[in-house]
């Protein structure tokens, strides 16, 4: 597994959401920045814990010109339940074949309760609306990943 770097260009990809409607990295950069977030699996606690914190944080990611959009490999009913269930309020995206989070460079080997299989590495991409990737989220834990993408852009 080799992620994509600051500095790289961000593969453009369209994705279904969670009410099956298509959705393109390249519509959402015409209205502001992107931070896309990778996470294993809808509906477990860790990804809960990290969804409700940035839905509980969305007005303040947006003072910053920014759109939250997750992906999973969840079909988009499971997304659908999720962003119900929780009342998210930003875009969760079904990555269903894992081809989009091969081309951001996070799906490989995992290691869990000794046994090791390929999977979603939890990562998140600040794309500019130029398409490029400003910066890499890569050392957060679930429930400070909010906490950790605003202090980046306060300084930034």
């Amino acid at each position: 597994m080799k992620p994509l770097a600051a500095g790289a260009k961000a593969p453009q990809f369209t994705l279904l959401d969670a009410q099956q409607n298509e959705v393109a990295l390249a519509q959402l950069l015409q209205q502001q920045r992107v931070l896309v977030y990778f996470y294993p699996k809808a509906m477990t606690p860790g990804c809960t814990v990290q969804a409700q914190q940035l839905r509980d944080h969305q007005q303040q990611l947006a003072a910053h010109n920014l759109t939250v959009v997750g992906i999973s490999t969840d079909a988009p009913a499971r997304l659908a339940k999720f962003t119900e269930r929780d009342q998210l309020n930003f875009t969760l995206l079904s990555d269903e074949d894992h081809q989009v989070a091969e081309a951001f460079g996070v799906w490989g080997e995992k290691k869990f309760m000794g046994k090791v299989y390929d999977g979603l590495h939890r990562m998140s991409f600040l794309i500019n609306q130029d398409g490029t990737i400003a910066h890499v989220f890569d050392k957060f834990k679930t429930k400070d990943h909010h906490q950790v993408v605003l202090d980046y852009l306060a300084g930034a």
